[in-house]
């Protein structure tokens, strides 16, 4: 036999239950933006405008990014073009770890923070492996702040340019990113 707690006790989930799947299914759902940008790092361990510089390693601060333990620095320009005289957009700011016991894979983290254009003052955290011997290298979009708060996605990196012997390099990083 029913009471009326059980009939009000019902009705109300009833109705909760109605609302409930009422909102879930009516209002529209977020969808993220997708953003995919081509820009380029100029790495430069040497000469005299170096932007990297090695902080540890087996022979302290003498070491070579190319040995196994050496860590090493950056704060690296970012353009538009290929070339050094393209427009700075930003900075790559962060830091490789030789981790590959050949030295010829690095693990990197940093930060490319823009300076100029649409995205100035936004910010993307990069980090994966850069095995450098490998035409395409893919790593991770791992989050970033302003125009690409709440970010996640991937980038490939292309080695544009390339001198082991002077230690610089010009990387062509080509990212994709969904963020809200």
């Amino acid at each position: 036999m029913s009471t009326p707690l059980d009939l009000t006790s019902n009705l109300f989930f009833f109705i909760f239950t109605v609302t409930i799947l009422y909102v879930a299914y009516t209002f529209p759902k977020l969808q993220p933006n997708q953003t995919n940008l081509v820009f380029y790092v100029h790495d430069r361990f040497t000469g005299d405008h170096s932007t990297a510089a090695t902080v540890a390693g087996k022979s302290g601060t003498a070491s070579n990014i190319l040995h196994f333990g050496t860590v090493a620095i950056v704060d690296d320009p970012v353009t538009e073009g290929p070339t050094i005289d393209s427009p700075l957009i930003g900075r790559a700011q962060g830091m490789y770890v030789n981790s590959q016991l050949d030295g010829k894979g690095l693990y990197m983290v940093f930060s490319v923070i823009f300076t100029s254009g649409k995205f100035k003052g936004s910010s993307l955290e990069i980090q994966g492996s850069d095995i450098f011997a490998m035409k395409e290298r893919e790593f991770g979009v791992v989050s970033g702040t302003g125009y690409f708060r709440f970010v996640k996605g991937y980038g490939i990196m292309e080695t544009e340019f390339m001198d082991i012997a002077n230690l610089k390099a010009t990387l062509k990083l080509n990212v994709s990113v969904k963020h809200y």
